[in-house]
C-alpha cells in the first residue's frame, strides 16, 4: 500500500481511539496502539514505524525474525509484541525477541517461557491469556487456572515481568452465555481487579480490543489495543476494502 494510504488509515485509527477515551473519560495517550504487522511486509511495517508508531505485533516466528532482522539492519528499535500462539519448541525463538508476549495461554507454556527466559538470562513482560468464551477455536487460561498462574509468574519475577491480561473478544457472539465483546471485555477488567497487587511488575495492563472492537474495549479499560487490518487495508473507490498480500503462508 502507498504511504499516503497507510498515514490516513493511521490517523483514521489514532482518532477512533481519542474519541473512545473521550467517551469512557479516558487520556489518550494511557492507551497504546500495537499495529499488527503480520500481514505486510518489512517496508511497511517500517513505514508505520516512521509515522510514529513504535509497538508492532506479529505472531508467526519465521515472519516474526524475519522483521526483528530487517529494523535491526536499519538501526531502527520498535518494541516488539508476540501476539499469537507460541508453541514450546519455539519459545526460546520468541523469548530471544520479543519484548512484550501476549499469548501466555497455558501453565506449561508459562513454565517453558520463564525456564528460558532464565537460560536467556533476560526479562519478557508478559499478558496472560484468559479463554472466556467456549469458542473451541481459542485457547488460553480458564479463570479458575489464572491465580495459580499469577503464583508461578510471581515466583519467576526475575525472568518475567507480569504485565497484564489479555483476550480476544467472541468470534459469534451469544448473549445466553453471556459471550458477548463488551461482557468478555468487561470479565477480563473485573478479573485484573482480582489479581494481588504485588504479583504486577508495573501497573497491570489491559490488552484487549482489535479493529473491529476497539471503542468497546477501550470503554471497559483496554490499555493496548492490536489493529492490523484497519491500518494496512487498502481502501477502494466505493469504501470496500481489500486485505493486503499475506506475507506468511
Amino acid at each position: 500500500m502507498s504511504f499516503p494510504e497507510l498515514e490516513r488509515n493511521r490517523a483514521a485509527v489514532l482518532e477512533r481511539i481519542r474519541r473512545a477515551c473521550e467517551a469512557a473519560g479516558r487520556d489518550p495517550n494511557g492507551v497504546r496502539l500495537v499495529a499488527v504487522t503480520k500481514t505486510v511486509e518489512p517496508e511497511v511495517a517500517g513505514d508505520v514505524y516512521r509515522l510514529g508508531t513504535r509497538d508492532l505485533g506479529e505472531n508467526r516466528v519465521p515472519e516474526f525474525e524475519r522483521k526483528v532482522r530487517w529494523f535491526q539492519e536499519r538501526g531502527w528499535s520498535p518494541r516488539w509484541h508476540f501476539i499469537g500462539h507460541v508453541q514450546r519448541n519455539k519459545a526460546r525463538r520468541v523469548v530471544q525477541l520479543a519484548d512484550e508476549i501476549h499469548s501466555i495461554d497455558s501453565l506449561r507454556l508459562l513454565d517453558t517461557v520463564a525456564r528460558v527466559a532464565r537460560e536467556e538470562q533476560r526479562q519478557v513482560q508478559i499478558y496472560l491469556q484468559l479463554k472466556l468464551t467456549h469458542e473451541s477455536a481459542k485457547g488460553g487460561l480458564s479463570e479458575d487456572e489464572l491465580p495459580e498462574a499469577v503464583r508461578r509468574a510471581s515466583e519467576e519475577r526475575d525472568h518475567l515481568g507480569l504485565r497484564g491480561l489479555m483476550t480476544m473478544a467472541p468470534h459469534v457472539e451469544d448473549p445466553s452465555k453471556g459471550e458477548t465483546a463488551d461482557l468478555v471485555f468487561a470479565r477480563l477488567a473485573a478479573l485484573r481487579g482480582s489479581v494481588p497487587a504485588d504479583a504486577w511488575c508495573a501497573d497491570p495492563l489491559l490488552s484487549m480490543g482489535m479493529s473491529g472492537d476497539l471503542e468497546l474495549a477501550i470503554a471497559r479499560g483496554s490499555d493496548l489495543v492490536r489493529v492490523g487490518s484497519a491500518l494496512f487495508e487498502s481502501k477502494r473507490p466505493n469504501g470496500a476494502s481489500t486485505p493486503p498480500m499475506e506475507s506468511t503462508p
